[in-house]
């Protein structure tokens, strides 16, 4: 079962950490400040396994822990690199592995970083596709990362600290409404 005060930070690219993990943990240490408990799921550092249908309890340890994040999350704060217009493919793989119930009406938030203003709404578009067939409740809002931001590898940028602290408080907000209330459920939770 969900715990709405627990928060789910997902770092969504296989690169090694860098500038999109260390602006992950501001966001995670804004969600702490708010008395939330915080995990950060880094896809750089946990291998989950392709998605081949299979049940998930047929899937690694590994696998089955990142999926089990998601579901017992009261909210989720996703973040992803801009990759050839897109998010990239792991992130789509461990949202293929989770199942419906596991994103159905949780708040959900979205950080895309890119090289630069012009791909800020790559990401933000295609995620909320995918996150609305799930369906999550999806801010209405989202933050974009570039590398102005970012100084020394560090997030610099106090407007968008400030943007990824005002999002992690929706989220956290968002998380206290009754989820029972929402409704009706998605199409793909009607036929599974």
């Amino acid at each position: 079962m969900a715990d709405a005060a627990r928060l789910l930070v997902i770092v969504g690219a296989a690169t090694p950490p860098g500038r999109l993990a260390q602006a992950m943990q501001t966001a995670a240490e804004a969600g702490k400040a708010a008395g939330a408990a915080v995990d950060v799921l880094n896809l750089a550092q946990i291998k989950v396994e392709i998605c081949d249908g299979r049940p998930l309890d047929k899937y690694d340890t590994a696998t089955q822990s990142a999926v089990g994040l998601i579901a017992a999350a009261g909210a989720v704060l996703i973040a992803a690199p801009v990759y050839r217009a897109s998010y990239p493919g792991v992130l789509k793989n461990l949202l293929d592995n989770a199942p419906v119930e596991a994103l159905q009406s949780k708040p959900v938030g979205i950080v895309a970083m890119g090289g630069s203003p012009h791909h800020f709404l790559g990401v933000d578009w295609q995620l909320r596709e995918v996150l609305t067939w799930f369906g999550a409740l999806v801010a209405p809002t989202s933050v974009y990362l570039t590398g102005g931001d970012f100084k020394d590898g560090k997030l610099s940028s106090e407007t968008a600290k400030g943007d990824l602290a005002a999002l992690t408080a929706t989220l956290l907000a968002l998380a206290k409404l009754d989820r029972v209330a929402l409704g009706p459920k998605p199409l793909a939770a009607r036929y599974t």
